[in-house]
């Protein structure tokens, strides 16, 4: 019975391009009408190539029972077993094998792996003698088991690292399905202490009433930002994209403005310094614009110096959309700077952090969506994130 290990065995030979041409020159160098590459194991004897003229009857995949094969004493010795002529050989004259498969020549040169395991013979036989002792016939044999033996661990290295790969692939999408429906998931629940916290602003409340309703309702904000920014990354991971609606957005200063003015409020204790100038519409999303720079302020506020102004520069340059956010503070290093853009990137340890690291990423997607970029500069006298986005006719 064939085990799935040999199974997988006949697999891999299968896949191995050179075997067909390497059984058809076997045949032509020994004038010999069967080859073969077995997979001998202590139990069997399993064909998983072979090239057959003379109507043997095994294909791909047939048995044959192991002792009444010279391959098993191959198997046993590790060396090779050469045949002219059965009828005039002292030794295999008598033997089992030969009256049993009726052949007069034989050759079978055993496959080793690189690691010295024994994998099975190329082989082959023929009802005529022939001249198969030959030296070169021999090193020609020697050297088609090398190749098949280096193709075999290609084959196995290949076969490990696409499995390695699907197993990440599937860890990943689950990952990020996950996610996603973490987002959806926790909407709901939200929705509702929102809507708890809106109707007790609209009732009398105390001073320190009003206080910890407003904190509950920056909070709740807070986590809102959060959850966009989850179902954000899992739709650009998930292959969908985070989607925009591009269109002539004639009030688009005054969006970012309003993003300004509430994150001043929320860090009262920061000056923010705004420069916009969009006398044109942009095509754009202009919720999606507002998010990335809600996104690139609020990072500026949290890591740049606190004892100086974060400037914030948004402009129509002829056919370019252009907005920068520039903070204070320490450069950003180099090998920080490389993977900032990545999902759940934070910067240096030595910073309050928040948030999930997204933001960043997000950021620059949104930018992609939009057909431009967001690059980032790090010097001694500020650090400027830009984006640089096609503006529209």
């Amino acid at each position: 019975m064939v085990t799935e290990s040999v199974v997988r065995d006949i697999a891999t030979v299968a896949r191995i391009g050179a075997v067909p041409s390497i059984l058809q020159m076997v045949c032509t160098a020994t004038g010999m009408r069967f080859a073969a590459v077995a997979r001998v194991t202590e139990d069997t004897w399993t064909a998983c190539a072979v090239r057959d003229e003379i109507d043997f009857g095994l294909k791909p995949g047939g048995e044959l029972p192991l002792k009444t094969t010279i391959c098993d004493e191959i198997r046993a010795s590790g060396r090779a077993i050469i045949i002219d002529h059965v009828s005039a050989d002292p030794h295999f004259r008598t033997h089992h094998t030969p009256r049993m498969y009726g052949f007069q020549s034989y050759i079978s040169v055993p496959i080793t792996r690189t690691n010295g395991e024994f994998f099975g013979t190329l082989c082959a036989l023929d009802p005529l003698p022939a001249k198969v002792s030959d030296a070169k016939v021999i090193a020609t044999f020697e050297l088609f088991c090398q190749l098949i033996s280096l193709q075999l661990d290609a084959e196995e290295r290949l076969e490990t690292s696409e499995a390695a790969l699907f197993d990440e692939k599937q860890t990943a999408e689950l990952r990020e399905q996950f996610i996603a429906v973490l987002g959806h998931d926790m909407r709901t629940p939200l929705s509702s202490v929102m809507a708890g916290v809106h109707a007790l602003q609209r009732l009398p409340l105390t001073t320190q009433a009003v206080a910890v309703v407003e904190r509950m309702k920056r909070s709740g904000d807070r986590m809102a930002r959060l959850i966009d920014n989850i179902l954000d990354f899992a739709r650009g991971r998930l292959g969908g994209g985070i989607p925009v609606f591009r269109q002539p957005e004639p009030h688009l200063g005054q969006t970012l403005a309003h993003v300004i003015a509430e994150l001043a409020a929320i860090h009262p204790e920061r000056r923010v310094e705004a420069r916009i100038d969009i006398p044109k519409p942009v095509a754009c999303d202009p919720g999606r614009i507002a998010q990335l720079l809600s996104n690139l302020l609020s990072n500026a506020l949290v890591h740049g110096a606190v004892d100086q102004p974060v400037e914030v520069f948004a402009r129509r340059d002829g056919d370019l959309f252009l907005l920068s956010v520039t903070n204070a503070g320490e450069p950003i290093p180099k090998e920080t700077q490389q993977r900032l853009f990545h999902p759940f990137s934070r910067g240096s340890s030595a910073t309050r952090q928040e948030g999930l690291g997204l933001g960043l990423y997000i950021a620059y997607q949104i930018a992609a969506a939009h057909n431009g970029t967001l690059n980032l500069e790090s010097t001694p006298a500020g650090t400027t994130f830009t984006l640089s986005m096609p503006a529209g006719k």
